[in-house]
């Protein structure tokens, strides 16, 4: 079986599910895009084009966790990093076979493209330290000043994929 762009995705296989509230949710959508190989030419899954109703639907939820997000304390949220540094460390080679396969890197490249993504995390680890906030007594007479360094909200991130 072999879907094209465009066709409908009722029961079709491999057209992965969307991740929308911590579930994962088959789309709505009728149309889907390939995910090829470059080095085959192979299709190797299809991904939904998300309706515009399943777009507010994650930004709600990113909203709503944004929220208990930010109430969580700074170690709660460094033990959260850790757990994510442990699992990327545990699939490491899931995680190479699907930069090998997605963008036709060598296996010696995606493993550094890994290895990078490890530091970033590596480095939010530690971000507790950088998360204290400043004061200064006396900055006039009878005036104290403090800041604080707090959340500020979601993002989204457009990145390529499918690289070289």
């Amino acid at each position: 079986f072999s879907p094209k762009i465009g066709d409908a995705i009722e029961s079709k296989p491999n057209v992965l599910n969307l991740m929308i509230g911590g579930k994962m949710l088959p789309s709505k959508s009728k149309e889907i895009l390939p995910v090829i190989n470059p080095a085959t030419g192979q299709i190797l899954r299809y991904v939904p084009e998300s309706t515009e109703d399943e777009l507010e639907a994650a930004v709600h939820s990113a909203r709503e966790a944004f929220s208990m997000w930010r109430d969580t304390s700074v170690s709660k949220r460094s033990r959260v990093m850790f757990e994510y540094q442990r699992l990327i460390r545990e699939r490491e080679d899931e995680l190479v076979q699907a930069i090998v396969e997605e963008n036709g890197k060598t296996i010696a490249d995606a493993k550094g493209d890994v290895f990078r993504g490890l530091e970033v995390v590596e480095q939010c680890c530690a971000l507790g330290n950088h998360m204290m906030g400043e004061t200064l007594a006396n900055a006039a007479i009878g005036i104290d000043t403090y800041s604080y360094k707090e959340p500020l909200g979601i993002c989204a991130g457009i990145a390529p994929f499918n690289f070289p």
